[in-house]
């Protein structure tokens, strides 16, 4: 599968979290054959629980599937530029790739306020590819924020 493809994916599972009334932000992991590892969207209202984000919760799917922690020939799609917390649990897994849809101007640890993935000084290294469908991504985002502003 291309970036485009994968994307899709991370998408359609991003919608998911619309069900529970979380931010819509879907991450997916594919192995290096294209084929889908795991999914998982953010959890945080429907399980109380402030670390269940989108690639916490994918990469959580993926340990538990294949049975170990280390994802290191992995690529993991997100429709929203990883957190510090998302980008430390990247990091940790040895994720090998993370492609990424929607910039984090406010949050962003992998390339907007922080790059913690590729500093010169962490011990392993992720390759990044950003901006994949970014408009659809943040659309995505922008009309649950604007919806949730006309509730209150």
């Amino acid at each position: 599968m291309n970036d485009l493809e994968m994307m899709h994916v991370a998408l359609a599972t991003a919608r998911e979290a619309l069900k529970s009334g979380d931010i819509p932000v879907g991450a997916a992991i594919f192995n290096a054959s294209g084929e889908l590892i795991a999914v998982g969207h953010n959890e945080r209202e429907l399980h109380n629980d402030p670390t269940a984000h989108a690639e916490i919760v994918a990469l959580r799917r993926a340990s538990e599937k294949l049975g170990t922690w280390r994802l290191d020939e992995l690529t993991l799609v997100v429709t929203l530029e990883p957190c510090a917390m998302c980008a430390g649990a990247i990091a940790q897994s040895r994720i090998q790739t993370v492609v990424f849809g929607a910039w984090d101007e406010k949050a962003g640890a992998v390339g907007s306020v922080w790059d913690l993935l590729r500093d010169p000084r962490s011990v392993f290294r992720t390759e990044v590819r950003a901006g994949i469908l970014a408009d659809e991504c943040a659309a995505l985002i922008k009309n649950f924020i604007q919806e949730v502003r006309k509730k209150d």
